[in-house]
């Protein structure tokens, strides 16, 4: 075969391909380069282990977490939106069963110094790279904070945050329960119209919003909702269309 045809096929084919990603532009979402997740966390109880709620136990001293979606002994940090603290812990188990609704399951202790409302654990929760300078840093200081834990009951941890002094307690405003389901961030408007077509047409959804951020930036939500049980039925809803990251934020 000639290079003159070889080339006029090269040609036929590039064009083709440019003219089905043009096509297909509304499939294209943008997608975090690591993990984070920004939702409720659920605080373990011995009580929901009775209840069949989860599926293992965890001990409550310790900065262990569970998680579905990440590998286990890898690192997070963990903060309260509320208040800026944060704390780092490691992923002790991701075949845990619980519900979807919640982005991790935590100990009291992790609650407890993060000052988390046990009605409304709010928390940023973003993976931490091993390769992370930070976490060869914070290593030693981890090992050396789980030996105290498991060695003191919870009430009576007192620690600082990872080596750092204790900041003010910052007093804290009484604020309405007000969140909203993030869905997924779209490069054009047409694709975060057909994901909101579809919403419609595969669920009983129907307070389904597009936000503009930026002009290529354009974010399907659903709510707001002013009810963790209104939130939580909605969430459960809305899995059966097998979204990668669905997310949980604080309408402000």
């Amino acid at each position: 075969m000639s290079f003159k045809k070889l080339l006029l096929i090269f040609s036929i084919f590039l064009l083709s391909a440019c003219n089905q990603f043009e096509k297909n532009k509304s499939l294209v979402f943008i997608s975090d380069q690591k993990y984070s997740n920004t939702g409720f966390a659920l605080i373990y109880d011995d009580q929901l282990k009775k209840e069949k709620k989860i599926s293992k136990k965890i001990d409550n001293r310790s900065l262990l977490i569970f998680h579905n979606k990440i590998k286990k002994n890898s690192f997070v940090k963990i903060t309260n939106p509320a208040n800026d603290k944060s704390i780092i812990a490691e992923v002790i188990s991701n075949n845990v069963k619980f519900s979807d609704f919640y982005n991790s399951v935590i100990t009291k202790r992790i609650a407890e110094e993060l000052s988390l409302d046990f009605n409304e654990p709010y928390i940023d929760l973003v993976l931490i790279s091993n390769k992370s300078t930070f976490i060869a840093k914070k290593a030693k200081t981890f090992d050396e904070e789980k030996k105290v834990a498991e060695k003191a009951p919870v009430d009576g941890i007192t620690i600082d945050n990872l080596g750092k002094e204790k900041e003010k307690e910052i007093i804290k405003k009484e604020e309405k329960f007000l969140y909203l389901i993030k869905i997924a961030d779209f490069y054009y408007k047409d694709s975060a119209e057909n994901m909101i077509n579809r919403i419609k047409d595969e669920t009983n959804i129907k307070n389904s919003v597009i936000r503009k951020l930026s002009k290529t930036k354009y974010r399907v939500l659903l709510g707001p909702f002013n009810d963790i049980k209104k939130l939580e039925k909605s969430f459960n809803e809305i899995k059966v269309l097998n979204f990668e990251n669905i997310e949980i934020l604080k309408d402000v």
